[in-house]
C-alpha cells in the first residue's frame, strides 16, 4: 500500500512535468508555424497566459510543495500535508482557468490574415454547428501565417487536455493530502511500533 506522503510525491512530480508541457506550449503560441509577428497579429487569447501562468506557475508552486511533504523522513509531516492540500486548490484553479481559455482559444479559432494584409478572427461568430473544428474545408480562408489553424488547434487542445489532468491530479491530492493530514503520512512507522509492542 502506499503510503499518501508517496502518493503526494508522485503527483508533485507529475505536475512538475505537466507544468513545464504548459509554459512551452503556451510560448509556442506566440510564433505561428514558427514564424515571429508583430503581437497585434498573434491571437489575443494567447495573452492571458492560460499555459504560463494558470497551468504552467500556477501548478509548480503545488508541485514543489507536494514533493516536499511527500519527501524522505516525512513521517507525521501533518502540517506539511495540510499545506499542500491548500496549494493543490491553488493549482487547480490555475488548471481550471487553462482549461477555459484553451476552451475559448479553440471555440473561437486564430487571428489569421484572409487576404491583402486584413488580419481578423474569421470564425469567431460562428455556431456550434457551423463551427470550423467540424468542417476543415474552411480552413483555407486563412492565409497566413501558414498552417496557423492547425497550430493553434494543436497547442489549445494540448493545453487543454493538460489543464484538465493537472486539475484531476491537484483534486487527488486535496484528497491524499487530507488524509496525510488527518492519519500522517507514512504507513510503515505505524506498523513498526505494533510489531515492537
Amino acid at each position: 500500500m502506499m503510503s499518501t506522503g508517496k502518493c503526494s510525491r508522485c503527483i508533485g512530480i507529475s505536475l512538475f512535468s505537466l507544468s513545464l508541457c504548459a509554459i512551452i506550449s503556451n510560448c509556442l503560441l506566440y510564433f505561428p508555424n514558427g514564424q515571429v509577428l508583430e503581437a497585434d497579429r498573434i491571437t489575443d487569447l494567447v495573452w492571458f497566459f492560460h499555459g504560463i501562468l494558470g497551468a504552467g506557475i500556477l501548478i509548480l508552486l503545488p508541485a514543489f510543495m507536494m514533493l516536499g511533504a511527500g519527501g524522505e523522513g516525512c513521517c507525521g509531516n501533518r502540517c506539511g500535508m495540510l499545506l499542500s492540500v491548500l496549494f493543490a486548490v491553488l493549482g487547480a484553479s490555475g488548471s481550471v482557468y487553462c482549461v477555459i481559455i484553451s476552451s475559448l482559444g479553440l471555440i473561437n479559432g486564430p487571428l489569421c490574415d484572409i487576404g491583402d494584409e486584413v488580419y481578423v478572427y474569421p470564425f469567431r461568430n460562428n455556431t456550434f454547428m457551423d463551427n470550423y473544428l467540424f468542417n476543415q474545408t474552411t480552413w483555407s480562408i486563412c492565409k497566413k501565417p501558414e498552417n496557423i489553424i492547425l497550430w493553434n488547434v494543436v497547442l489549445f487542445s494540448l493545453l487543454l487536455a493538460i489543464g484538465m489532468l493537472e486539475a484531476v491530479l491537484c483534486l487527488v491530492q486535496v484528497v491524499n493530502g487530507l488524509l496525510g493530514f488527518m492519519c500522517g503520512t507514512c504507513v510503515r512507522k505505524r506498523k513498526t511500533d505494533v510489531a515492537g509492542m
